[in-house]
C-alpha cells in the first residue's frame, strides 16, 4: 500500500516545540526504543496517527461502539507494567470494511469496521485491542525506526533530530526539521502499514495480548477464536492482515502453544448482554 505523507508545517512545528521542551536529555548521542521519554513516544505516534489518517477516515457514527472499545482498551492496560502513558491510551473505529489494525507509538490503537464485525464477543473484540496494545508496550513501532534499512541510519536520523533541537531554540528552519522528523515517522508508518511487523514481534504482541486477557478476567481463549474468525474471512485474500501479519494458521499454532499457561474461569455470558448493545 502506498501511504500519502500529509502532516502541516504548523503541526511539525507544534510537535517539534513539545518534543524539545519536555525532554531534558536530547543531547543523548542515539536513542534506543527505550531510551524515548513518553512525550516523545506519544508525539511520534501522533504524527503516524495523523498519516494513517490520511489514508482511513475515523467513523465518527458509533460513538457508543467507540467508548465500548475504550473502556475494554483500559480494562487490559490497567495491570499491564504501562497502565497510564502520556496522555493515555485511545481506540478509534476506521471507516473502512478492509480488515486491519494499527498501533502507533504513544497509545494510538486502530480498528477498521471491517474487523469489529469478525469479533463475535466482548472477549474476541477485546482480544484484538489486546495484540494492538501488545505492539505498544513492547515498543514495536519504536523499533522500527531504527530497524528500518538499518540500525545505524535509524540512530542517525533520530539524532539528527535531536541535535537540531538541542541547537536550536528559535527553531529557525522548520522545513529541515519537517524533513528529519518526517522520515522518522515514514519509518514507523512503513513498518505498520506496508511491510508489518516481523513474525517474531506479532507472535510476542500475540504473547503479550494472552497476558493482558488473562490479567484482565477475559478468556484468553478468546484470541483463538478470533484468529479462526480471521482465517474464516480472509482465505487466501491480499491486503489487511494477511499482508502485514503471519498468516492466521501460523498464529493459531503459536497461540496454542502458548494457552496452557493460562487458567481463567469463563465468565464470557456476562458479558454478552453489553457487547450486543454496543454494537
Amino acid at each position: 500500500m502506498k501511504v500519502k505523507k500529509f502532516i502541516g508545517t504548523v503541526f511539525f512545528t507544534l510537535v517539534v516545540m513539545a518534543i524539545f521542551l519536555s525532554c531534558a536529555s536530547l543531547g543523548k548521542a542515539t536513542r534506543e526504543p527505550d531510551e524515548f521519554t513518553n512525550e516523545q513516544e506519544y508525539y511520534i505516534g501522533r504524527a503516524v496517527a495523523a498519516n494513517i489518517l490520511a489514508v482511513y477516515k475515523l467513523q465518527n457514527n458509533v460513538p457508543a461502539l467507540t467508548s465500548y472499545a475504550n473502556r475494554i482498551c483500559n480494562a487490559l492496560v490497567v495491570n499491564s507494567e504501562r497502565p497510564e502513558i502520556y496522555n493515555g491510551y485511545h481506540v478509534g473505529i476506521l471507516d473502512s470494511d478492509e480488515i486491519n489494525a494499527f498501533a502507533t507509538p504513544g497509545g494510538h490503537i486502530f480498528i477498521t469496521r471491517g474487523l469489529v464485525k469478525c469479533a463475535t464477543s466482548e472477549d474476541t473484540l477485546a482480544s484484538i485491542i489486546a495484540h494492538e496494545i501488545g505492539h505498544i508496550l513492547l515498543q514495536h513501532g519504536l523499533k522500527a525506526i531504527s530497524e528500518s534499512r538499518d540500525a545505524a541510519e535509524g540512530k542517525k536520523q533520530v539524532l539528527g533530530l535531536t541535535q537540531y533541537l538541542a541547537n536550536s531554540a528559535g527553531y529557525g528552519n522548520s522545513a529541515q526539521v519537517i524533513d528529519l522528523f518526517g522520515d522518522v515517522v515514514g519509518d514507523a508508518l512503513n513498518t505498520m502499514v506496508s511491510k508489518g511487523y516481523s513474525r517474531d514481534q506479532e507472535y510476542d504482541a500475540d504473547g503479550k495480548a494472552l497476558e493482558l486477557l488473562s490479567l484482565a478476567g477475559y478468556q484468553p481463549s478468546s484470541l483463538l477464536d478470533m484468529l479462526r474468525a480471521l482465517e474464516k474471512n480472509q482465505p487466501g485474500t491480499k491486503g489487511g492482515f494477511n499482508s502485514t501479519h503471519p498468516s492466521p494458521a501460523q498464529r493459531i499454532e503459536n497461540v496454542q502453544k502458548k494457552l496452557s499457561g493460562y487458567s481463567v474461569p469463563d465468565t464470557r455470558s456476562y458479558r454478552e448482554a453489553r457487547y450486543n448493545a454496543a454494537k
